[in-house]
């Protein structure tokens, strides 16, 4: 069972260019004031979701516009009280600095000990990454997520989650919760602990997710990652750490994967890569020429976005569904779909020409 948005379809090239014409509209938008503040840092808020992310940013070396890396580092603290969280985002604001890009550190909106991974962060980080992207020439496949203690809890929980939004990910002297690790299939990872850091048993939990992600990346592929522990180090990593951004630097996103696997890590999206809806499990998607084949989605409505970058939008598109045939045809690109994918996600890199929804049909039908 499938269906697409609206029949009129669109030539490559017209999609294309009215791909580059909508984003251009939408990102108009975008407003994201900056104003000076100390030693060269500007001060800026991001709104979201009934929130305000207060950001401090800084930008380093002289990339050109639109080759500009972000680095999003978020501050440790949590359940505390706001002067206690102040200070560590001070902390933070000076902890690393790249060679070259944006170096933005967000101020959590609430002092919960949660605060990185609440639902209303994902909607804030992709409105930072958005405005960065259309205002202050951010390179969109060149985001990186990494942060410290509490900011580590976040980047266990974000990574997964935002990984089609990231090119590389780092998380530092964290522990990830209930976090799951599914969704790194794509994107670089890496693990900083100090080996006597035994608060929550975040040591040993680091060194189970080294065992974890091995075993994933051996039974599907993917899953870069490297996992550092520093034997005689306890919190506090004197800096060694911070080798991990100008390996960030080296990683680009993949914007259109052929394989995406979507796990469920705390909240999660109504899309990830070209894969939308609200899925229960975790769902493998795997394109093979013009074929799209689905595990994990049960009789759950799975959305697909598609794209000339993913597969030829011109030929008939095969989609199977938990072992079943669910569409066999062309699937046309279409103004309403471009339109809609940008709204949802203003990503010049991961726009849809192409919107299908596909599930397996219910036994009694």
């Amino acid at each position: 069972m499938a269906g697409t948005l609206a029949m009129a379809g669109l030539t490559k090239d017209e999609a294309a260019k009215l791909i580059d014409e909508t984003y251009a509209k939408l990102a108009e938008s975008r407003s994201l004031e900056m104003r000076d503040v100390k030693q060269g840092f500007k001060y800026f808020e991001i709104k979201a979701a009934e929130k305000t992310m207060r950001c401090l940013g800084k930008l380093y070396g002289e990339a050109k516009a639109g080759e500009r890396p972000l680095y999003i580092s978020m501050h440790g603290g949590g359940g505390a009280p706001a002067k206690v969280n102040d200070q560590q985002w001070n902390n933070q604001i000076q902890l690393y600095a790249p060679k070259e890009g944006w170096y933005v550190a967000p101020r959590a909106p609430t002092d919960t000990w949660n605060l990185w991974h609440e639902g209303h962060i994902d909607q804030l980080f992709s409105k930072l990454i958005e405005g960065m992207v259309a205002k202050h020439g951010v390179d969109p496949n060149r985001v990186y997520l990494m942060g410290y203690s509490a900011g580590g809890d976040g980047v266990y929980q974000l990574a997964p989650r935002m990984a089609d939004r990231l090119g590389a990910a780092t998380m530092m002297a964290g522990h990830p919760n209930d976090a799951t690790a599914d969704g790194l299939y794509n994107l670089p990872f890496r693990i900083y602990m100090g080996g006597k850091d035994t608060a929550y048993k975040r040591n040993e939990v680091a060194a189970q997710w080294k065992t974890k992600l091995e075993k994933l990346q051996k039974e599907r592929g993917g899953y870069e990652h490297k996992v550092t522990i520093y034997a005689d180090l306890g919190h506090w990593m004197n800096k060694n750490d911070a080798e991990a951004v100008p390996w960030m630097a080296t990683k680009t996103r993949k914007a259109c994967p052929k394989t995406v696997v979507w796990g469920k890590s705390g909240n999660r999206s109504d899309r990830f890569y070209w894969l939308g809806g609200n899925p229960k499990g975790v769902i493998e998607a795997e394109v093979k020429g013009q074929d799209i084949v689905i595990t994990g989605a049960g009789e759950d409505e799975v959305v697909l976005y598609l794209s000339d970058d993913l597969l030829n939008l011109d030929e008939p598109v095969k989609v199977m569904v938990g072992g079943k045939e669910v569409h066999n045809a062309v699937v046309p690109r279409t103004a309403e779909a471009i339109k809609m994918s940008l709204e949802q996600q203003l990503d010049p890199e991961t726009a849809a020409a192409s919107i299908l929804k596909v599930k397996v049909p219910a036994k009694d039908q």
